[in-house]
């Protein structure tokens, strides 16, 4: 029988609510260059590289030949000053509820714990919400490829050298269900069963988990 060893989180959407935040920004950006950001594209950016997101609305606006790699980087910067200014006043009151909870049982289990957020502001974010001694290491988004690539979360694992099978990853968006699965980890998913629906266990929110719940799934899942 597999023993969990590691959990690895996502950031946005999972640990806090920013993805308001996140939407404003690149809306406000994508009408800068005359193109509509609309709900369906909305959801395609969650959990995606800033790069990313930058070629997913030039792509959707159908300007993508209209700007060279210099200046998508700016575009990406601009989303991502108006970003930061929007969240500069989080504190630990933004998390969401049953966060320091589910990571205190964690720790106390030792369950090693791994930030795999794409957003290159986490390590500040986590700083901000004051839990960033939960985690016992922050993958760094600009060294591996963005979701639904597995890299983020192969690197963790492999930062312990934890075998995959003894992972868990969390995630509220498809891009990083789909990440945690392409690396062969057990998939947690946060939100609609319908758009997760690839993830091994779902629930409606992390209030809904705990250590037991977690090891219970994992176990579970093994005789399935």
């Amino acid at each position: 029988m597999r023993n969990l060893m590691l959990v690895i989180f996502d950031l946005d959407g999972v640990l806090t609510e920013t993805s308001y935040q996140h939407y404003l920004a690149w809306k406000e950006l994508a009408q800068s260059i005359g193109i509509d950001l609309n709900i369906e594209l909305n959801e395609r950016l969650k959990g995606v590289s800033r790069d990313d997101s930058v070629n997913l609305i030039l792509h959707h606006g159908n300007k993508i030949d209209l700007y060279n790699d210099k200046q998508k980087k700016e575009l990406s910067e601009i989303k991502n000053t108006n970003y930061v200014e929007r969240i500069k006043h989080f504190t630990e009151g933004n998390l969401f509820e049953g966060v320091q909870q589910l990571l205190n049982e964690l720790k106390m289990n030792n369950i090693k714990i791994a930030l795999g957020s794409a957003s290159r502001n986490a390590p500040d974010l986590l700083k901000s919400l004051k839990i960033s001694d939960f985690f016992d290491y922050i993958v760094d988004p600009q060294t591996v490829k963005g979701k639904p690539a597995p890299d983020i979360y192969l690197k963790a694992a492999q930062h312990f050298g934890i075998p995959a099978e003894n992972c868990i990853g969390i995630e509220d968006a498809v891009s990083g269900v789909e990440a945690i699965k392409r690396a062969r980890m057990f998939a947690i998913g946060i939100g609609d069963k319908k758009t997760l629906n690839k993830a091994n266990f779902i629930v409606n929110s992390i209030s809904d988990l705990s250590y037991t719940k977690i090891i219970e799934v994992f176990y579970m899942s093994q005789f399935k």
